[in-house]
């Protein structure tokens, strides 16, 4: 039972919740034995200062002394909640709203959880109860609507932003910017819903007081090319050309537009002096598309043009054709092309060579003391910025490039000296330490790959895992934003944060590093004793290990020394950073179940990346150790129609089939008979 506070102690404790949020945590309130929501405040405290274990053991004490305490609940949710642990503060939270059910600060917590997890049936719910409590902020309908636009219930969410607006007794003025976004965003509900006309019809009325004008033509541009009024679409799209000829979106619009057919060499002619035409014409169709398009550029001397051609330098004879034409610009008459040409021609030149492609950077020095000679602007200061740029790839670019390739050679100690010429000397944990702060996956993966094929899997995985903790701190930092974007009422780009942040495991990095990853844990799996020795070693190399061991442990010993004295005269905000324990990744290695571990780096690549065979194939490989036949055959299936033909698919397949042609034990019937029927539609 928790003891009862005078009215004295009552305001202190108070005013500790108060310090707490303001983060002063070194002003503690001293302890009345056995209260729980003191407690409960001083294992919040503790755990603001990485002492995360005492935390919840005080919180734990704190619910035992005050079981019915609902900021004993609400602070063990948001300790769960700091540990990224979603589920059990989702849980403590709806247990702390049961014993205060008006509770804002608790019900504003949870629903942060339910959009961050995507529960947005339970976020309906949420926003309901504090849409009823405080009815008159608007925030609270923009985020109802928010919640109903996402679980797809489109009418919902339309409906509660049409009654926030009946409830407006007077109209918003024209600064009122949280209205206007609050009216488009209601506009593209009513297009997603698939009432492409409605919607059209709406922003007429929008376009005569939304200041956001370009988006509101870019929406009628896409509402007529969906209704198939290609003539008003076409005059949309070229009317938005002429506010931003450089939006490869409006020139994609067009084309559809137009009806082109890129094989059609008369359709080309079209778009003759557009930039779309180079990504798909080729030999000297290209050249003479690329020649009238760079012309046209150069003599109005638009700075941004190599970054809106350098995507076309993946194919290389394309490169070498726009090379050769501008360096072939170079001799041209000036006074016939304009006072810009000379200057434009030099500048792309310079961009040109200093790009990873086709990079020799004497050219491109050259090429921009040519260019910053031929400025007339002195206060423009672009042109030495790209200076700067490519005196810094002389030297950070080719030190990169060596580490990558001492990687590629497993000099994985020369690899970090290299790098360690651009990184803080007082970076805690070293050159390494600074490359994780920076999160410079590319070096995280090549070392990893490094120790993968050197055999050294412990420290193979802590690189992976690097990688995956990358993302999820990605993923974290939109947590903030389910609150602030309501405040600021930017609804359209919040929307579209959550829908970047579902497909953000789709990037590169994420995919080789899971792939590699679950290749080992399989391995671990198939041989315990794969990783045991994590890595052989020769006598000579077994010597050098041992001396570099003592110097690490000299280091770690006056780090561990200097830290204990930094911690000593740290300020309350400062943060203090966890200790690595497992240095080497041992502790990777040790795990009793490594199909588990391998899950954790398949479950979002079956989900975000379905459509890479890569994923199928490794979600087999788990699934059929796993015993789960039915997921490794829909990955089989998914990976077969992705491309049949594959040698892995096929070898997959042929080991399925005599997997389940030696189970000791049948399968249940129905689901014999599911396989049976998807396996005969495989090759």
């Amino acid at each position: 039972m928790s003891v009862p506070l005078s009215s004295k102690e009552q305001s202190l404790f108070k005013q500790v919740v108060q310090l707490y949020e303001s983060k002063q945590y070194k002003r503690v309130l001293k302890k009345v034995p056995n209260h729980g929501d003191t407690q409960a405040m001083k294992a919040l405290i503790l755990n603001s200062q990485g002492k995360t274990e005492e935390a919840f053991d005080l919180a734990k004490l704190a619910l035992k002394n005050a079981m019915k305490s609902n900021v004993c609940w609400h602070v063990y949710g948001l300790l769960y909640r700091s540990v990224k642990n979603y589920d059990e503060a989702i849980k403590a939270y709806k247990f702390a709203l049961r014993l205060d059910p008006d509770s804002r600060q608790i019900q504003r917590d949870l629903s942060l959880l339910q959009a961050q997890t995507r529960d947005w049936k339970g976020l309906v719910d949420s926003r309901r109860t504090m849409l009823t409590a405080s009815s008159g902020v608007r925030a609270n309908w923009t985020a109802m609507a928010i919640a109903h636009h996402m679980a797809g219930d489109y009418q919902a969410a339309e409906k509660v932003l049409t009654m926030y607006e009946e409830t407006l007794k007077v109209p918003p003025p024209p600064t009122d910017l949280e209205h206007h976004e609050a009216v488009l965003y209601k506009n593209t509900i009513i297009a997603e819903s698939g009432d492409y006309e409605r919607a059209l019809k709406g922003l007429k009325a929008i376009y005569k007081s939304n200041p956001d004008r370009t988006a509101v033509m870019e929406l009628r541009a896409e509402y007529l090319l969906k209704l198939d009024r290609k003539e008003e679409a076409e005059k949309a799209y070229r009317n938005l050309l002429e506010r931003n000829a450089e939006r490869r979106a409006y020139y994609d619009g067009l084309e559809k537009c137009l009806g082109l057919d890129r094989n059609d060499p008369a359709a080309h002619k079209q778009l003759l002096d557009l930039r779309v035409p180079l990504d798909f014409l080729q030999g000297d169709a290209f050249r003479e598309a690329a020649d009238a398009y760079l012309t046209r550029v150069f003599r109005k001397g638009v700075p941004s043009t190599f970054a809106n051609v350098k995507a076309l330098y993946n194919d290389e004879s394309k490169k070498q054709t726009i090379e050769q034409l501008v360096l072939g610009y170079v001799s041209q008459n000036n006074e016939e092309n304009g006072k810009n040409w000379d200057l434009a021609v030099n500048y792309f030149l310079a961009q040109h060579y200093d790009y990873h492609l086709c990079r020799n950077l004497e050219k491109a020095s050259e090429y921009i003391e040519k260019t910053i000679s031929l400025n007339t602007n002195p206060q423009d200061y672009t042109f030495h910025l790209t200076k700067a740029r490519i005196t810094k790839h002389s030297d950070r670019y080719i030190n990169t490039k060596c580490a990558k390739y001492q990687l590629r050679n497993n000099q994985n100690d020369t690899a970090i000296e290299t790098m360690g010429l651009f990184t803080r000397k007082e970076a805690n944990g070293g050159p390494l330490g600074d490359l994780l702060d920076m999160q410079c996956m590319w070096y995280l993966y090549e070392d990893g790959e490094a120790y993968k094929r050197q055999n050294k899997l412990g420290l193979a995985l802590k690189r992976f895992k690097s990688i995956h903790d990358i993302f999820d701190v990605w993923y974290e930092d939109q947590f903030d934003f389910h609150s602030f974007s309501l405040r600021k009422g930017m609804i359209r780009a919040y929307v579209d944060m959550i829908r970047w942040e579902d497909h953000l495991r789709q990037h590169p990095f994420y995919s080789r590093a899971a792939y590699s990853a679950i290749d080992i844990y399989v391995k671990l799996f198939d041989d315990p004793n794969y990783g045991s020795t994590n890595g052989d070693l020769s006598d000579a190399d077994k010597k050098k290990a041992e001396k570099k061991a003592r110097k690490e442990k000299e280091k770690a010993e006056a780090d561990k020394k200097a830290a204990a004295a930094a911690k000593a005269t740290a300020t309350s905000e400062e943060v203090v950073k966890k200790e690595d324990t497992d240095p080497q990744g041992d502790e990777l290695l040790k795990t009793k179940d490594p199909l588990a571990e391998a899950m954790k780096y398949l479950s979002p690549l079956l989900e975000q990346s379905p459509l890479n065979i890569k994923s199928q194939q490794a979600g087999f490989e788990v699934f059929v150790r796993r015993e789960k036949y039915l997921p490794a055959l829909k990955c089989l299936v998914a990976a077969s129609k992705i491309d049949a033909g594959d040698a892995t698919v096929k070898e997959q397949t042929a080991r399925l089939r005599k997997t389940l042609s030696e189970l000791k034990e049948p399968l249940p019937e129905k689901i014999k008979e599911v396989i049976d029927a998807e396996l005969a539609t495989l090759p």
